[in-house]
């Protein structure tokens, strides 16, 4: 069974979107290939990190990745999910 693919995105790909890739890949079963990125890649937040860990779940080691460097290398997704508040989807 071909694995469903899904990319989150927000504007830092800092702390929401890391997250969200995180819990898909952790508690999907093995049903979901997900990734994130950002339209601003930041650096990692490290309180997201420590969140992460508290649930089992380590994500020290993950970069910040540009949106716009996987539209080049043109990788598919059957779904991309936006995780930002209403300012910072406006921009």
């Amino acid at each position: 069974m071909e694995k469903i693919r899904v990319l989150f995105v927000c504007i830092h790909n800092s702390a929401r979107s890391q997250m969200a890739e995180a819990y898909l890949n952790a508690l999907g079963g093995g049903r979901f290939e997900a990734e994130s990125a950002g339209i601003e890649p930041g650096t990692l937040n490290p309180v997201v990190v420590e969140a992460m860990k508290a649930d089992g779940i380590d994500i020290s080691q993950n970069k910040t990745k540009a949106v716009f460097d996987f539209y080049k290398e043109g990788r598919l997704y059957n779904y991309v999910i936006t995780v930002c508040d209403k300012e910072a989807a406006e921009r």
